[in-house]
């Protein structure tokens, strides 16, 4: 009876002890096999993960796969990295060999109005000279937006006073909205924020613009200005056609335009360069109905 505990104490001893070992050698090589997956994920996010430096023939099933799927995915990474590359350098090309065109037909259009045209010949120099204009601006936006996405346009936001920019926006809207009678009514308060001198000016300019275009004629546009503890925010709210809640936020996608504003002159890249030029420097836009008619947008710069 004895010597048949023994046998049942050893065999149960020696299960124990396989077991164990099953065990340890099973988190062991899960273990490496984490680590494994470890490494390649953070070549991958460093951007130089390569297939070739890890050997298959010595990975589980499920590091070959994840090696080839990350490599799969650094592939296209670069690939896009490369095609975006090559439209930006497009979008430079045209633009360098359409400037000089486009100048000229802006000086021989203005050159023809400044003779006494009359009839059809004023109208299709007018025609040419608006449709060159808005040729140039399409092009000087395209490269903005373009530049802006690379990185080769820096936004350096730096705390400044809050009337200095409100200021120069409205200085530059101004003859616009007198020219369609419009009255722009400000609230200004007193206060800094984070913003670039320069960029920042263009982005509340081109929501400005935005409001001027598409509001009537002797009507009225808000600009308050509202300081809070972590940012400050500006209301432009006008009195045109308002936005409908599903275009809020496709107005600021590049190229959109609703189809209730196909009358109005635009090539749908204003908004679009705001909201990049806003968010490049810390901060957000964003538009709501405005509580009788017309839109308001909101722009956030932190405090």
């Amino acid at each position: 009876m004895d010597k048949q505990f023994l046998i049942i104490g050893v065999i149960l001893v020696i299960s124990i002890v396989t077991v164990i070992s099953i065990i340890l050698l099973y988190r062991r090589r899960m273990r490496r096999i984490m680590d494994s997956l470890t490494v390649m994920l953070d070549s991958a996010i460093d951007g130089d993960f390569m297939e070739s430096t890890f050997d298959e023939s010595v990975l589980s099933a499920i590091e070959a796969k994840m090696a080839r799927f990350l490599f799969s995915c650094a592939v296209s990474s670069k690939n896009l990295a490369a095609e975006k590359e090559s439209i930006q350098r497009l979008i430079s090309d045209i633009s360098h060999q359409t400037k000089t065109p486009v100048a000229n037909i802006l000086l021989y259009s203005q050159i023809l109005s400044e003779h006494k045209l009359t009839g059809d010949s004023a109208v299709c120099v007018k025609a040419l000279s608006d449709q060159a204009e808005k040729l140039e601006f399409l092009m000087v936006a395209l490269v903005k937006a373009s530049r802006l996405e690379s990185g080769i346009i820096a936004i350096n936001p730096q705390r400044k006073n809050m009337r200095e920019l409100l200021h120069a926006v409205i200085t530059q809207i101004r003859p616009k909205a007198e020219e369609k009678e419009i009255t722009i009514d400000t609230e200004l308060n007193d206060g800094s924020a984070y913003y670039d001198a320069k960029w920042t000016v263009e982005a509340v300019y081109n929501v400005l613009d935005n409001a001027v275009k598409y509001s009537p004629r002797q009507s009225t546009i808000k600009i308050c200005a509202i300081p809070y503890d972590l940012f400050f925010r500006i209301d432009v709210t006008d009195q045109g056609i308002g936005i409908a809640e599903d275009e809020q936020e496709k107005i600021f996608t590049r190229f959109y335009r609703s189809v209730k504003v196909s009358g109005y002159e635009g090539v749908g890249l204003g908004l679009f360069l705001a909201r990049e030029i806003i968010s490049s420097g810390g901060g957000y836009i964003k538009v709501s109905k405005a509580k009788e008619q017309g839109s308001t947008f909101s722009i956030f710069l932190s405090h």
